[in-house]
């Protein structure tokens, strides 16, 4: 084992110690987590990202499903603990289809939501994040596409990858764990997070990487936390700009949120992931307005997300409360590929490198 393999499994062992030394202690085993709400979130000064506040939810053996999670969560940390040793790993969807062979029935997972949400219970309970545990979603699809050349960590050892010369069109597919890339060499200017697949193909057919210097990160929709703990190295250890480029509409202004913020889901490691010095650079409503783009009307849903993001503490900006209101006054939300009404290089031959010169990224 790796001395990182070692520490987190150290730290499971220690957590599944607390439950015994509870017993010993004639104490009812209990295991406390943030409450993961809205209400909960909190600004964090210092790090500059929402966190969690100091609410928190207890898992107590003092009721038979109290008994039941914390039953399952001390399975979970023993298969967790011989994978690690074993330098093997499986994915979120394993570990729920593995634990019907556990001799238990009540430790049994009956849906793959309760796996995953244990996973992320040990995450915080631990501070060891599920890459550590050797655990991993199914492929995202997100890919990177620039002028940056890396050295990639795999079962078949080193290899070293440029993400323009050595791809093809589709690019350079990001790992489960980021932190297993170590960069080489970047000649790239800012980093272009991109929420579908359409326009990211758009920017690189049209060059857009090669004139610009930009790193291409297709998001692929709500990204996946490689994407996000990538986009985070690629601004602090290689002091990129981050624009984030998405539709005009609620859904897209929280990929961005989670890309700069971070997620309720995830906001124990808002740290880990969020890079809150990222810019939004997609469809405004103003622009909507400014060069009457092609629209949709604002469906019951959408008008509920947008009054919902005028409450949420990551979106309470000048900025955003104007752009919001003004979406809600027009009644209309956009696409990014609505912008190919005014030419197939409108995108990149004038809407990109406006808003990037006005963001002093160009």
């Amino acid at each position: 084992m790796s001395a990182d393999d070692d520490r987190a499994r150290e730290q499971l062992i220690d957590l599944a110690a607390r439950f015994y030394d509870q017993f010993e202690q004639g104490e009812v085993p209990s295991m406390s987590i943030p409450t993961r709400t809205k209400s909960n979130i909190e600004y964090d000064e210092e790090a500059d990202v929402w966190v969690y506040g100091d609410r928190e939810s207890t898992r107590s053996a003092n009721s038979v499903r109290g008994a039941q999670k914390l039953l399952k969560a001390v399975y979970t940390i023993d298969f967790l603990a011989d994978q690690l040793e074993q330098d093997r790993s499986s994915t979120l969807r394993e570990l729920y289809y593995l634990s019907e062979s556990w001799d238990n029935d009540n430790a049994q997972f009956n849906d793959q939501d309760e796996s995953n949400q244990l996973v992320e219970d040990l995450e915080i309970v631990s501070e060891v994040t599920r890459e550590d545990f050797h655990m991993r979603p199914e492929e995202s699809g997100a890919k990177v596409m620039g002028p940056l050349r890396i050295r990639e960590q795999t079962n078949r050892g080193a290899r070293e990858i440029h993400c323009q010369d050595d791809v093809g069109q589709g690019g350079y597919q990001i790992p489960n764990n980021p932190d297993t890339i170590e960069f080489l060499e970047c000649d790239a200017e800012f980093v272009l997070c991109v929420e579908t697949g359409g326009m990211r193909d758009r920017l690189v057919e049209n060059g857009f990487d090669e004139e610009f210097g930009a790193l291409t990160v297709h998001l692929g929709g709500q990204p996946a936390r490689a994407t996000r703990r990538l986009t985070k190295r690629l601004h602090d250890e290689l002091d990129l700009p981050v624009t984030v480029f998405t539709d005009g509409d609620p859904w897209s202004y929280r990929i961005f949120g989670s890309v700069a913020y971070g997620s309720i889901k995830s906001a124990h490691l808002s740290e880990y992931l969020a890079t809150p010095q990222a810019q939004f650079i997609g469809i405004q409503p103003a622009d909507i307005v400014e060069y009457d783009l092609p629209t949709d009307p604002l469906s019951d849903s959408d008008v509920n997300a947008l009054e919902n993001e005028l409450e949420d503490p990551r979106f309470q900006t000048d900025y955003w409360e104007e752009q919001i209101e003004l979406q809600l006054e027009i009644d209309k939300k956009a696409e990014q590929q609505a912008l190919a009404a005014r030419g197939l290089d409108f995108v990149t031959e004038t809407y990109l490198p406006e808003r990037l010169d006005e963001m002093g990224v160009l």
